[in-house]
Parts: C-alpha cells; structure tokens; sequence
C-alpha cells in the first residue's frame, strides 16, 4: 500500500464513524474541504466510490463498509500500541473519549478529571453528553458511564460513585399550594416532572419500593424534559414534583430550596460505573482515567 493512500485512512474511518464530512472535520481538526479531498484521493486510488452523497446525508457505500471493517480496528490497535510506547516514559497521553449522560458530571467525573489535570497534564478528556444507550465501541468511544444495572454484561465495569437513591422533591412554594403526597396513589393528583427516553421516546415510570417489592408508577404532568437538570430547576421554580437522584438535590434540599417526599418508597441505585470492552484497559489514557477513580475512592473511604 502507498504511503499516501495509508496517510488518509483515519479521514475515511472519522466520517464513516460520524457520518458525515462537516462532523469529521470537527472532530478532527480539518477543514471540510480538506475532509473531502482525502475521501475523494482514497476513492480515486481504490476506483470505486466509498460514501453515497446526497445534499442531506452521506451513507457508506458496500465497499466503503468493507474497508472501515478493516481498517479502523487496525488503526485503531496501531494508536493503541503507541499510546502504550508513550507510556513506557512514564506518561499517558492523547483523547480520552467519554460517552456519559449529563448527570454523571457532578456525580463524579467533573472530580476525576479535576485531578487527572494534574496527575495525567497530557490526557485530553472530551465527554459527549448522551442520555441514549449507546454503543460506544461503534461510536469510537473509549469507554461509556452509565448506571450499573444499564451496562452489557460483555463489558469491564469500573465502579465510579457509591449506590444513592432516587427520590422526589418538590419546592416549599408548590408543597404549600398543593400540599404533600402521602402515599403513591398520591401523584396521580399531582404535577409530575416526566421523563423523555431519548431511545424509545417514551415517558419514564417513575421507581419506587412499596411492601417491599419493585413497584413502577405512571405520571402526567405540565412540563417533559429529558436530564434531570432541568427537572431540578422547575421543581426550584415550584412547576411541580421531580424525581432524580439525591446526590444531585443534597445542597438544595440542605438549604431549604427544596423537599424530599415519600422518603419511605425510595430506591436504591446501584451506583454509576465506567464500562468499555476488555481490551480497551491496556490503553494507558484509560489507565489513567480508572487510577485516578480508584485513588479517590481509596481516600473517600479513609477520609
């Protein structure tokens, strides 16, 4: 193969991944023309096309989906090889590619890489905000975060926080105009915060433990979101009652902004957990990412 047909490879491999020439670009650091040309030289020197263009999408080409099929695996172990060579010198390095949904941010990551900044200065971390279930090894992702009991069984799970609960709380303004559940029943009288799921596009049941088994409960109310972040703030704003994990409404609740119900019918969760496929753990900017979990999970516990 010649050297310059092998040089424009990883083009080819990002806009397949993205799908699309403008978001390989991006990723990459390339102009859109410059994509383009590299895709174009490729095609020329294979004489058949590798992507199907039209002014709204681009799609591979059988051919195309053959050569991605091998090529990516194969850069990617060529990187993953001299990432480990750099490693070596004491050092990991290079972008750390993250799938992780909004939540997990102040739940844990936003501390782990606030200390990878100064343990791992040449690992770049970059976390694609996703409430989907995404493949990640498809998606080019290092590693996903993700609630434990949501992770493929086939995946290497890293625990990143400790289990918490989910619970519902609503603002003193809208307790005092519509007053307290007191049992389950109860919330179909009262303004729910509902769940979009971003996959299935339906609404989230809402899981609660009642007589000791798994119960999972239907709501309605006047306003839809999809992360919990913005059910915190219209449940601030006494819109009506949210249900999210208490580790994220703690200071709320403790500065009075906002109210805990139903504590008794709390779950509990299993906790977030960092997964990617088996192989992806010799990669040391990985490594470093898991290290760095694990020593602030050593000096959480003595602390």
């Amino acid at each position: 193969m010649d050297r310059d047909l092998l040089a424009h490879l990883p083009v080819v491999v990002a806009v397949g991944r993205r799908g699309g020439f403008a978001a390989a670009a991006h990723e990459l650091g390339m102009s859109a023309s410059a994509v383009s040309h590299s895709v174009r030289l490729v095609e020329e020197r294979l004489g058949q096309p590798l992507f199907a263009r039209t002014t709204r999408s681009v799609a591979l080409t059988e051919a195309g989906k053959n050569l991605i099929a091998t090529a990516a695996p194969a850069l990617q172990d060529i990187h993953e090889r001299m990432e480990r060579i750099r490693a070596v010198k004491g050092r990991a390095s290079g972008l750390l590619r993250l799938n992780a949904p909004r939540v997990c941010l102040p739940l844990g990551v936003t501390r782990v890489i606030t200390s990878m900044s100064d343990r791992y200065p040449e690992v770049e971390v970059e976390i694609f905000s996703d409430e989907r279930l995404t493949d990640i090894v498809s998606e080019g992702f290092d590693a996903g975060i993700r609630v434990g009991e949501m992770i493929a069984q086939d995946m290497v799970t890293v625990r990143l926080t400790k289990p918490f609960r989910s619970i519902v709380v609503a603002s003193p303004d809208y307790i005092g105009r519509f007053g307290r559940p007191k049992t389950l029943g109860d919330l179909s009288n009262h303004n729910c915060i509902g769940y979009r799921l971003m996959r299935s596009g339906g609404l989230y049941q809402w899981e609660f433990i009642e007589d000791g088994r798994d119960v999972a409960v239907t709501v309605r109310g006047q306003a839809i979101v999809t992360e919990s972040h913005s059910a915190i703030e219209l449940a601030i704003a006494g819109v009506g009652l949210a249900y999210v994990f208490e580790p994220l409404v703690q200071p709320d609740i403790a500065a009075g902004r906002l109210i805990e119900l139903l504590p008794q019918h709390a779950v509990t969760e299993d906790g977030l957990f960092v997964y990617f496929p088996r192989r992806a753990e010799l990669a040391p900017k990985l490594r470093a990412f898991i290290d760095t979990i694990r020593q602030i999970n050593r000096e959480s516990a003595t602390s």
